[in-house]
Formats: C-alpha cells, structure tokens, sequence
C-alpha cells in the first residue's frame, strides 16, 4: 500500500499486517473505526477488540479516508465519528452506497443535536453512541449488533412471522442500565441477571446465593436493587411461621411483565 491511497498510517499497518483478511477467520466481524482524533481512535479499537467476533480491520480519520479505507478493506461495520475535518460524518453514508458499499454504519458521536440524530437514523444507521461513553455501552450495542446481523444472515423468509421476528430484533431498544451502587461490581450483577434469567420460575435470595457462589446478604442485595430499579418483581411466600419470604423473578425488558419460565430466551 502506497501513501497516495489516502488511508491513514494505522488504516495501511493494519491492511499490511494481513488483518484486514478477516474474512478468513470464520464468521469474525470486520470493523473500521473512523475518528479525526487518534487517541480516541486507538481507545474504541481497543474496546472493538475485546469483543467476540469483533476484528478491527483498519482506521480512518477523515471522511476521504474513509471512503478509501471502506473500498479497501471491505469491512462488515463502520464505527462513524460525525465531527471530521473534511465532511460532515453522516455525508459519508450516501457516499459509500453510491459506490456500491453494504457495510453497516454505528455511529460514535459527541453530536446531541436532534437533527443529527433523525439525520443517522433516515441514513439507517444501526446504532448511536453518544460520547464519552464506558466499554458496557460499546459492547452491548455490539453485541446486539452481531445477534441481529446473525438473524438477518440466517434468516429464511417463508411467511410474515419470519420477516416480524427479524424486524422486532432490530427494534429492540438498548436495555438501560441504571449506575450501580457503591459497592457493587458489574460482573456479579450480570452473574445474578444469568441466574435469574434462567430461574424456572422465581428464586429467593438463598437460592440465589446457592447458584451464583455469593453470599446470601450480596444476592439479596443485588435482588433488591435490581426491584428497585425495576428490573425485578418481588412476592411473597407465606411458611408456616415467621417472615414471609421474598421471591423474585425478572421482568421482561420489553413488556414490562414478569417472564413466566415458558417465556424465557
């Protein structure tokens, strides 16, 4: 690769260096990242990278760049800064169908304005991600992203059923997750999440602490936080002496009603 084909020096290392080869590795997911500022660029490469099936194939930092880069590298998804030197971001997207690109665009962006955000979604971007964001937010977006491109891939289209369920995956709204308290860890919480998730029926906080490994008072911790923040329904189980005990099941993300075991993924 010569210095006149536009691409950035880490686009050309990575291009050299065989990665963005990625369609030789299986079903790994090609990534370009394009953002004017290096240092943001080599911090949402490193996240892309944790990642399965993600591979970064290459980087750009100016719309031009881009253009360049996509036509090059061929990858499967464009992390797409709106701010660049030369172009408005979303500019680029009309560009790259013009030329006869498929790629995926998700956008990464510190652009709150209303018109940017209808203007992505008109040019069918799959995803928006506001700036400063954690590792969490890129990953869940990801990884939503490959299930739904999975669906897509696999999908065989005999009746109206068929083209719902792909649509409804692509509708699925980015599940919030609320800041945890002080004290609580991410891991042990998603880990508490697992179990309840795959719960037949409802869990008290002993069972809980009995599947997960944790204490009995962390897992009633986790389980009353996760019905405070709404995630969680609580009843109660009369014995025959005693405090009722507190049973908890999640909610569904979407309905807002408690999964019944038939309904679980």
């Amino acid at each position: 690769m010569t210095a006149s084909s536009g691409l950035s020096d880490a686009t050309a290392t990575t291009a050299e260096s065989g990665a963005g080869d990625f369609r030789t590795h299986g079903s790994a997911i090609g990534v370009l990242v394009v953002d004017d500022d290096f240092m943001v660029a080599r911090v949402h490469r490193a996240f892309v990278e944790r990642v399965e099936p993600f591979r970064v194939v290459g980087a750009a930092g100016t719309g031009e760049q881009a253009l360049a880069a996509v036509g090059e590298l061929r990858p499967d998804l464009v992390l797409l800064d709106l701010y660049l030197p030369d172009v408005f971001g979303l500019d680029v997207i009309p560009k790259l169908r013009a030329a006869g690109h498929d790629c995926d665009v998700m956008v990464i962006s510190a652009a709150r304005e209303a018109d940017a955000v209808r203007g992505a979604v008109r040019h069918g971007v799959v995803d928006y991600l506001l700036k400063p964001f954690e590792f969490e937010d890129l990953r869940v977006r990801l990884e939503r992203y490959a299930a739904q491109r999975g669906r897509l891939l696999g999908t065989v289209v005999r009746s109206q059923a068929d083209v719902d369920r792909v649509l409804a995956g692509a509708a699925a709204p980015t599940p919030s997750v609320p800041a945890l308290p002080k004290g609580m860890s991410v891991e042990t919480a998603e880990l508490v999440e697992r179990v309840l998730r795959g719960a037949d029926g409802t869990l008290s906080a002993s069972e809980c602490a009995a599947l997960t490994g944790v204490s009995r008072v962390s897992a009633r911790r986790y389980l009353e936080h996760f019905h405070t923040v709404g995630s969680v329904d609580v009843s109660l189980r009369y014995g025959v002496a005693g405090r009722p005990e507190r049973r908890y099941r999640l909610r569904d993300a979407v309905t807002g009603r408690a999964l019944p075991p038939a309904a679980r993924p």
